[in-house]
């Protein structure tokens, strides 16, 4: 949240804000997103809502931030010492398991799609979480190698950008799809996911 925007913004009117900006993005990609659109779906002037936020890339920044952290209350997102037990794979399962159930609507879906944006700038939000994202998974992976959880066969740097294409493969095409799909469905799908994951990395 920017200091502008701290100041001046009740949380109600940033909440419905945001998320008429995030569907305009989703919908319309970044460059074509319309501020004029989203700001007459929430009645302001445009005098205002450059009190509240300086740019669209702002903006674009706030909802993918926001996005972001409802997505890490829904499911946490296990720190090195939990991996670092005696049931690393267990606590991969949860996790992998809760991000597949989370993804039939809320954040996660609010993200995902933002997250793949085919015009997104370079300096936005969602590269920074995306660097963020692939440092928690070489580091989830040391662990499950130092562990023995791991195979440690392969070099390191090749491990984890293997891992690292695979993992944002399955994201990509879970998008669209995880919102189908029945709370069964979804479980299976973890479950194979998950699978995979031992199969590539377990010693």
């Amino acid at each position: 949240m920017t200091s502008r925007e701290a100041r001046v913004l009740s949380p109600s009117r940033r909440q419905a804000l945001l998320a008429a900006a995030a569907a305009e993005f989703a919908e319309n990609g970044y460059q074509r997103a319309s501020l004029n659109r989203v700001i007459a779906a929430q009645s302001m002037s445009k005098s205002s809502f450059y009190h509240y936020f300086e740019s669209k890339a702002e903006l674009f920044d706030a909802v993918v931030s926001e996005a972001a952290a409802r997505l890490v209350e829904t499911v946490p997102i296990p720190e090195a010492t939990r991996l670092a037990g005696d049931d690393f794979w267990g606590e991969v399962t949860g996790f992998v398991t809760g991000m597949v159930r989370a993804g039939r609507a809320g954040p996660l879906v609010d993200l995902a799609r933002l997250f793949y944006l085919p015009d997104v700038p370079e300096d936005s939000e969602v590269t920074r979480i995306r660097r963020a994202i692939d440092d928690w998974i070489a580091a989830a992976l040391m662990t499950g190698r130092i562990r023995g959880a791991v195979r440690d066969d392969l070099p390191a740097s090749l491990q984890v950008r293997m891992v690292v294409a695979l993992l944002w493969a399955v994201d990509e095409w879970s998008v669209d799809r995880l919102p189908t799909l029945g709370p069964v469905e979804r479980d299976r799908l973890a479950s194979a996911q998950v699978a995979a994951l031992r199969r590539l990395l377990e010693p």
